[in-house]
């Protein structure tokens, strides 16, 4: 049903675009902004406040993902992962390059930190981790609970490692310091190929130390019979 749903959303994509465009404006962010609106995307992306859950929260969006990435996933989706439930709404460039530049702005500014659903009243630790998890868009390179799996060029095995046995490869103080400052330019499986698009964003310019603190808790909670010995890196 809710594929289906998303489906009819995409079939008057097309009359609602033209509507849009006819609205013409010198910033590519604002025509980025409309099309968002005029196209559906907010039926299934939040931002800040505002839209759908069932996709992934696109508040830190433009901080986690490059321009690059952002061109490659709404030129085909599906090229990039076969199985997702985003629709290929087959943009013209001009319009694919508007929304490029809208998403690559928002990089958490449609939250101040109170607003924040993590920094709500009543959560704390490891719940609140899960929440900053999921909210902040961890989930969508990640994958649910941590498990791994999606896509990347160019990476040894193709793929986004799991996060579930981080806690055998790393102290928290060391865990800490892995999101707080990220890995901008993964390792490339091969080096005479373009570079991973798909990296861990340096956190610690947009989190807090005690939302940074909370989502190692939850991380860690993903396998609570690991010690927190130093070994091999899992990201």
């Amino acid at each position: 049903m809710k594929r289906t749903l998303l489906y009819g959303v995409l079939i008057g994509a097309g009359f609602l675009l033209s509507a849009c465009q006819q609205q013409v404006s010198t910033d590519p962010v604002a025509r980025g902004d409309a099309d968002f609106h005029a196209l559906g995307c907010v039926k299934c992306h939040s931002i800040g406040s505002e839209g759908g859950t069932w996709g992934p929260n696109l508040t830190f969006i433009g901080f986690r993902k490059s321009p690059q990435w952002l061109d490659t996933w709404l030129k085909d989706p599906h090229g990039w992962r076969p199985q997702t439930v985003m629709p290929n709404f087959h943009l013209p460039d001009n319009v694919r390059a508007d929304l490029v530049a809208y998403l690559a702005s928002q990089k958490g500014q449609a939250w101040s930190y109170d607003q924040r659903p993590w920094n709500q009243p009543g959560l704390s630790g490891v719940a609140r981790g899960k929440v900053l998890f999921n909210e902040a868009g961890c989930v969508a390179c990640h994958s649910k609970d941590g498990q791994g799996g999606y896509p990347n060029n160019n990476v040894m095995g193709g793929h986004i490692p799991a996060l579930t046995k981080v806690a055998e490869g790393y102290s928290k103080d060391e865990l800490e310091t892995k999101i707080r400052e990220g890995v901008p330019q993964p390792a490339s499986a091969d080096p005479s190929q373009p570079a991973p698009m798909v990296f861990m964003p340096t956190w610690g310019k947009v989190l807090k130390p005690d939302e940074i603190d909370a989502v190692a808790d939850y991380l860690i909670s993903l396998d609570p019979s690991a010690g927190q010995q130093s070994g091999p890196n899992a990201f």
